[in-house]
């Protein structure tokens, strides 16, 4: 432990953090087509992918194994979450809450439990808000039965006469009690058409060699801050908590438990600004840690970015490693926006370079970035733009697009020499 005591180089804290989460290998141009086994390595190793409702471009738990593995075929995570054709049972994630909505490893599904019997106790405000009304309960008994009798449905199938809204309260009561069925494990989504996502009895979803054994919330909170560390690589100890959407308060007692059992071991590290924090590292990542501080381990791989990727989930751990702000803006009133709508931040090596806005032009097969930035200070090298030529190929081919449209660059230079490059 004595190699700790120094503070661990910026650069190899960078490296230590992209490997946790697969992103620091370049692309191998003679590899196989990605395999569902291949997917399903990458998600257990994450721990969870976001899934997300936008789509500019392909939606992003697609984009987050394509900025792990490269093109690859999304109807192979499809099937992992929901079955294949020939057995629906054949599946290995499922979604639930984690740190938002997610496809989380089904070989984790017991650590889901505690969750949901706190859901069935106690609901949140959210839902509790309905179910204090009236017809909840008939509402949900009815939901219920209907799927029990006829099988597994979408919101859709139920017919609704009210008025409804933009937000949650103005869904319309069938949907309603089909989350909170969902969120207290009743229900399972057992598929998405169109994305809607399709209920079903969980006991109809759920396959046979899934341990349902219950942890103590004690066993579960641990588990978890263990599980944030481990595939964030590095970051401060209470940003655990920003694996699960823990509050922070929560967290504490259980990262300084796993400290206490050498499970986690605290580091000193150099951030972007100079200064230096107190970090934690998982013990099965010192590892990565000593090829990192030995130059033995490096981070190589070009890729871009969901704005939704666990890389970020760390709150505030991008700018003190890369000193990069990662921000959506899709919500904002477009006149607010400083970068665009849906900016796909650029890995370049160890650095966050840049970032564009895309749009995907499914009819015409045409990438349209309606901007293109690199960070201060990042020049338009040669090797940067032939790395980041060659993962824009890739990008176009997994979105069966075949041209590329750069409305504006900033610097004009970057977005000429893409182009020339491609």
């Amino acid at each position: 432990m004595s190699r700790y005591a120094a503070p661990i180089p910026l650069r190899a804290a960078r490296v230590v953090a992209l490997h946790a989460q697969r992103l620091a290998d370049p692309l191998r141009q003679d590899a196989l087509p990605p395999t569902r086994r291949d997917i399903l390595d990458v998600v257990e190793q994450l721990g969870a992918i976001q899934i997300d409702t936008l789509q500019m471009v392909q939606r992003s738990h697609y984009l987050a194994l394509w900025s792990r593995l490269g093109s690859y075929d999304p109807a192979d995570l499809d099937a992992l979450a929901y079955g294949s054709e020939a057995d629906r049972h054949d599946r290995q994630l499922f979604e639930y809450w984690f740190h938002a909505a997610c496809l989380i490893p089904l070989s984790e599904y017991r650590y889901t439990l505690p969750h949901k019997r706190r859901n069935r106790e106690k609901p949140d405000s959210w839902h509790s808000h309905w179910l204090a009304t009236p017809e909840a309960q008939t509402v949900l008994a009815h939901v219920r039965t209907h799927i029990e009798e006829r099988g597994a449905v979408r919101a859709a199938d139920f017919e609704h006469d009210g008025n409804r809204s933009g937000s949650w309260w103005g869904w319309k009561p069938a949907k309603r009690a089909l989350e909170i069925l969902f969120t207290e494990g009743t229900l399972m989504v057992a598929d998405r058409v169109n994305f809607q996502r399709v209920y079903d009895l969980t006991e109809r979803v759920l396959p046979d060699w899934v341990d349902t054994s219950e942890p103590t919330l004690e066993e579960t909170r641990r588990f978890l801050m263990a599980r944030a560390v481990r595939a964030f690589g590095l970051c401060e100890p209470l940003q655990a908590a920003d694996y699960v959407h823990m509050k922070r308060s929560t967290a504490r007692p259980h990262v300084e438990a796993l400290l206490k059992t050498g499970e986690l071991l605290e580091v000193k590290v150099e951030l972007a600004d100079g200064r230096t924090t107190t970090m934690v590292l998982h013990r099965d990542n010192a590892p990565l840690l000593e090829a990192a501080l030995d130059g033995a381990l490096t981070a190589r791989r070009t890729t871009f970015l969901s704005p939704f990727d666990s890389l970020f989930w760390p709150q505030g751990r991008d700018q003190q490693l890369w000193a990069f702000e990662q921000t959506l803006e899709a919500y904002k009133p477009a006149p607010q926006r400083i970068w665009g709508y849906f900016c796909l931040p650029i890995l370049h090596g160890d650095r966050l370079i840049g970032r564009f806005d895309p749009r995907l032009e499914r009819r015409s097969g045409t990438l349209v970035l309606r901007a293109l930035y690199l960070e201060p200070g990042i020049e338009p090298e040669d090797r940067l733009v032939a790395d980041v030529a060659a993962a824009m190929r890739d990008f176009l081919r997994f979105h069966n697009a075949r041209n590329l449209i750069i409305e504006r660059s900033d610097p004009p230079a970057f977005g000429e020499r893409l182009l020339a490059a491609l």
